[in-house]
């Protein structure tokens, strides 16, 4: 029997200090951000916990630490040929299927722990579309426990300011990267998994679109409509930004997006002050919407390439430009061969990027690229309301991020 390779290398060292020497300045000049050194690390390995706010999070991360870390991430990046394989020789990120429970990853820790290396992850899974920290999977204060490696609790401020997720543009501003909590195998060990969770929660948590700031663009709002598909005047409806305003295509109301991330409607009283609100209430407006009006008409229409995945591997593009709506109860694509996507034989729908979907079969894998406006997020939206209402699970609040 072949004995297993070690899944750590020297060549990843180098790797990590190359990058860290590469990319530092451009933490400073893009992001605003000097990331604290965790000078406490000494020669231990941790569990790196962390917030999820902007594209370079991970960068953050492995500015503050020694040595190299290795970073559990989404299976989109393992896709892409030849730049996925110099990723995995050189820093060996640890895989996971997002939106799913991946056994596999798991296993892939406890063997990284056991030869005394670094994981970094980030418990949402995503990137908040609010500004405010998302819903974590409980099952990670297992696997912490499991690992037996002291947790450092490494929150990231500011960052939804700088280039929140549905924006292409990052803004002048200031960040703070550091670690605020470490928490020691044995004191995780005392506790109930819940009250570990618990403390994982309140030590990441953030809720960047409520507090202060002010972040300097000319194209504040630009692709705001990859996160909102909800008018409190209209319901569904679609949106068009441009510069630092947002329009419903609907009512054709106008509403600014400013420095201090406040919304304001122009010429009329916008109810909500922030995304985050905004976001609450479309998510509290789609947890309570009757579905079942939805089975023969949609409630979108959307144009996008449609590509074959398979994970971990490569990418296929079957359908360009292809017409694509979206229903109570399923998805229909008019690809070459039309594919009805029900969503009771999905096992999961992902939001990956700014506006990228994935959608999970027993068999297949689909990902969805849209427009510059196209929101992915709608459809995962839906997809778990749906889940839930099937399951009579009425009080259901995940809807998916």
């Amino acid at each position: 029997m072949k004995k297993e390779q070690k899944w750590i290398k020297k060549r990843h060292a180098f790797a990590t200090e190359l990058a860290r020497f590469v990319l530092t300045p451009v933490a400073r000049c893009k992001y605003g951000a000097a990331p604290e050194r965790f000078k406490e690390q000494g020669d231990r390995a941790y569990l790196i916990l962390y917030n999820h706010q902007t594209p370079f999070d991970q960068f953050f991360v492995g500015m503050s630490f020694q040595g190299p870390v290795y970073y559990m991430a989404t299976e989109d990046i393992f896709s892409k040929g030849v730049v996925s394989a110099l990723l995995r020789f050189l820093v060996a990120p640890i895989p996971i299927v997002k939106s799913t429970s991946d056994l596999k990853a798991v296993k892939t820790c406890i063997r990284v722990a056991r030869e005394g290396g670094t994981i970094a992850i980030a418990p949402e899974g995503n990137r908040t579309y609010s500004g405010k920290t998302e819903y974590m999977n409980p099952a990670i204060a297992g696997l912490a426990k499991k690992l037996g490696l002291p947790i450092a609790l490494y929150r990231i401020e500011g960052g939804y300011g700088v280039q929140p997720r549905w924006s292409d543009k990052t803004r002048k501003g200031a960040m703070r990267c550091y670690v605020s909590r470490v928490i020691e195998p044995d004191e995780a060990a005392a506790m109930t998994n819940d009250a570990l969770m618990a403390e994982i929660r309140n030590g990441l948590y953030v809720n960047e679109g409520e507090t202060g700031g002010i972040y300097r663009s000319k194209r504040r709002a630009e692709y705001l409509e990859r996160a909102v598909y909800w008018c409190p005047y209209c319901g569904l409806s679609t949106f068009e930004s441009s510069g630092n305003e947002i329009a419903c295509t609907r009512c054709k109301r106008r509403i600014v997006y400013g420095e201090d991330k406040r919304l304001t409607g122009v010429g009329f009283d916008f109810p909500f002050g922030s995304v985050a609100a905004w976001y609450d209430a479309q998510s509290a407006y789609v947890g309570g919407l009757d579905l079942s009006g939805y089975a023969d008409k949609p409630l979108f229409r959307d144009v996008a390439d449609l590509y074959d995945v398979v994970l971990q591997k490569r990418k296929k593009r079957i359908a360009k430009g292809a017409a694509m709506r979206l229903y109570g109860d399923r998805i229909e694509i008019d690809a070459d061969e039309p594919l009805v996507l029900p969503f009771a034989q999905m096992h999961a729908a992902a939001a990956l990027g700014r506006n990228r979907l994935n959608l999970f079969t027993p068999e297949r894998t689909y990902q969805i690229r849209g427009g510059k406006r196209f929101n992915a997020l709608k459809y995962v939206n839906i997809y778990y309301h749906s889940k839930h209402m099937n399951r009579g699970d009425t009080d259901g609040q995940f809807l998916g991020l």
